[in-house]
């Protein structure tokens, strides 16, 4: 019935997630009448703050008609491929997990299983990331979007933000597409009788009224939290409980660097830097120490972390997205994904006026599967890596979560990799880190025998020499930026 239609919606928050979410509701549901009370952004709120982002930001453009003119050129954002870790696996060289395919498939089975079948008997390979041309691009600094009949036709890439000019395109966009604004602070969370909230009332003591209330205000989660604040505690898997950023005054780097550390992990993606530590393993000076910048701008206070989510984002009428519903360290980059994630569900499953109880728990189901499997895959890093230091080795002898135990049970028996629903990343982005940092199955899967070991190590020597054919062709990552500034902003 009419009355029973969803019309109005408050997005809470002052950062680049809660404009994002703001225009995302009014683009894609323009009957809504969508209002953002634009308060004070939390400093501790990482997917505002972390300006590496993964490929998932540019369908989220996409969707919502933003071109690369607006989303990249004219807000400063470079272009970033994937990750080099250092140091994750003492004694091994450094690798990259880099966005996209790795190898070519071979016959009836992964390309890694092929690759695996060299080492294990023991045929000379290339480094498994050789074979990723995505990788073999941001290891020589280049970029392109894919090209057809090239080696480099399907790669995948995200961004590096200039945070403060992308939150000022997101909120021009989100005006321009009709989203209300209103200024203020939170006093209060007026709840009903019920678990719902009837009204939000601001420091000067006017009320805000809405059918659905998204927050996205942080980790303080101002208005989730005042319905509860039940969570789940990850910190067993993931350590680092405190980041420390610096801004970088370099160009925004192709690969990023992610280099271990007996206390946690520091990063440079050149526009930012920062450390991600373990409170209990290095105290908050020394980790400002770590944290060198040749630009000598000193990092701010750490951020405080709690590794976690809330296993129901969406009570009543009240939705948690971004850090407000889940915290986990900046490893890998997932901070702003998901919300975004969260997001685009949420258009997806939009409720009546008054939702049902059934619609909730669809959201909090396929957003906490999601979450759990983001879990797994940072924790994973911890599981396998090869470091003697204290910190490391607890977190590795850890009981590990029984879906990660599972999809590490199957890839050390014959390095298969199990796929769970609501998966942000690829079976090659787990098959880059395993390997990455020395991790071999015992056993080779009967189906790599399809495809003659002698045809399958040709198949990938041909394609290491066409990639390092190719690759010179390609711009430096700082030239095809400056040719698409040229070029879209003349």
């Amino acid at each position: 019935m009419p009355g029973e239609r969803l019309r109005s919606v408050l997005v809470a928050g002052g950062g680049i997630t809660a404009w994002c979410a703001a225009a995302a509701l009014k683009r894609r549901a323009p009957f809504l009448e969508v209002t953002i009370l634009r308060c004070t952004p939390s400093r501790e709120a990482l997917a505002d703050r972390i300006a590496c982002t993964l490929p998932s930001l540019l369908g989220f453009h996409d969707d919502l008609g933003i071109g690369a003119a607006d989303g990249i050129a004219r807000t400063a954002s470079g272009y970033r491929l994937g990750t080099l870790f250092r140091g994750w696996a003492t004694r091994l060289p450094d690798y990259v997990h880099a966005y996209g395919r790795y190898g070519r498939s071979l016959g009836p089975t992964a390309f890694h299983l092929h690759w695996v079948r060299s080492v294990l008997e023991g045929a000379r390979a290339a480094p498994f990331d050789s074979h990723s041309p995505a990788a073999a691009l941001a290891r020589a600094g280049r970029f392109a979007p894919p090209m057809p009949d090239t080696p480099f036709a399907d790669h995948e890439y995200g961004l590096t933000l200039d945070l403060s000019r992308y939150r000022t395109m997101m909120r021009a966009f989100a005006l321009h597409v009709g989203v209300r604004e209103i200024a203020g602070e939170i006093a209060d969370v007026v709840r009903d009788t019920g678990d719902r909230i009837a009204a939000v009332e601001l420091a000067g003591g006017s009320r805000i009224v809405a059918d659905l209330f998204v927050d996205a205000t942080g980790p303080d989660a101002t208005l989730r939290g005042a319905l509860d604040d039940v969570r789940d505690d990850w910190s067993a898997w993931l350590p680092c409980d405190r980041v420390l950023i610096a801004d970088g005054s370099a160009e925004p780097l192709v690969l990023t660097t992610a280099v271990a550390h007996p206390a946690g992990w520091r990063w440079s993606s050149g526009a930012q830097s920062g450390f991600a530590y373990a409170s209990g393993a290095i105290s908050d000076a020394k980790a400002a120490r770590v944290l060198r910048n040749p630009a000598g701008t000193a990092p701010g206070e750490p951020i405080r972390v709690r590794p976690g989510t809330r296993p129901h984002p969406w009570r009543g009428n009240c939705i948690a997205i971004g850090d407000a519903a889940t915290e986990v360290e900046p490893l890998e980059w997932c901070n702003l994904h998901l919300a975004l994630s969260a997001i685009d569900r949420l258009i997806a499953m939009l409720p009546g006026r008054v939702s049902t109880p059934g619609e909730a728990a669809e959201f909090n189901r396929q957003t906490l599967a999601e979450a759990e499997r983001v879990r797994d895959f940072l924790a994973l890093h911890y599981r396998v890596a090869r470091r003697d230091d204290p910190l490391w080795q607890a977190v590795a002898s850890a009981v590990p979560p029984s879906s990660l135990a599972h999809t590490l049970a199957q890839f050390a028996e014959r390095g298969r990799l199990p796929f769970y629903e609501e998966e942000t990343f690829a079976r090659d982005s787990w098959a880059a880190v395993l390997i990455g940092q020395g991790v071999l199955p015992r056993r080779i899967d009967p189906l790599v025998a399809a495809v003659p070991a002698a045809a399958a190590q040709t198949a990938m020597a041909r394609l290491t020499t066409e990639i390092a054919a190719a690759l010179p062709h390609i711009p430096t990552h700082a030239a095809y930026c400056a040719a698409q500034t040229r070029h879209l902003l003349p």
